[in-house]
């Protein structure tokens, strides 16, 4: 008997999608072994940061069949060398069950359209560096690790210090 290939449905995400968003995040966090609390998102704070006045990512969730597979959150950045924006991909995941169905491609293809449909030169991603199977597959996309960066962050006491707001 031969079975039929589901091919992933992408679609933008809605203020009425903010629970399932919220949901992908948690599960998102899980896989990426964080502590808990760690990812403190409230459905609040969704609706103001992506669906507010002024959105600061967007989303696309991935749907095989009728059942919501995964998400991509994204915002613009901006390249001074090649004077144009881009985009950063700040999470891709894909839940365990809808993996090897051809989502995790989907949503990068998609967001490829949309780099090139709003005249961007460029999209960004990080990875952590014991996800083998996510950096094995960029690179069979034709993704370049940049060696030659390494990503620093200010956080919590830090931010605030740097800033001069020490608590």
């Amino acid at each position: 008997m031969r079975t039929t290939l589901v091919k992933p449905r992408i679609a933008p995400a809605t203020k009425k999608d903010i629970p399932l968003i919220r949901e992908l995040i948690l599960e998102l966090a899980e896989y990426e072994r964080a502590l808990p609390g760690e990812a403190p998102v409230t459905e609040k704070n969704l609706a103001r940061t992506l669906f507010g006045k002024k959105p600061a990512a967007e989303v696309l969730i991935a749907y095989l069949g009728d059942e919501p597979a995964g998400f991509a959150l994204f915002f613009h950045n901006y390249s001074t060398w090649l004077g144009k924006r881009g985009i950063f991909l700040e999470d891709l995941f894909v839940r365990p069950p809808a993996r090897k169905h051809g989502i995790g491609f989907a949503l990068l293809r998609e967001l490829a359209r949309i780099a090139l449909k709003r005249d961007c030169g460029r999209m960004d991603w990080s990875v952590l560096n014991w996800n083998d199977l996510a950096i094995s597959f960029y690179k069979r996309i034709g993704a370049k690790p940049m060696d030659d960066w390494t990503t620093f962050r200010l956080t919590g006491d830090a931010l605030a210090h740097v800033a001069g707001a020490e608590k």
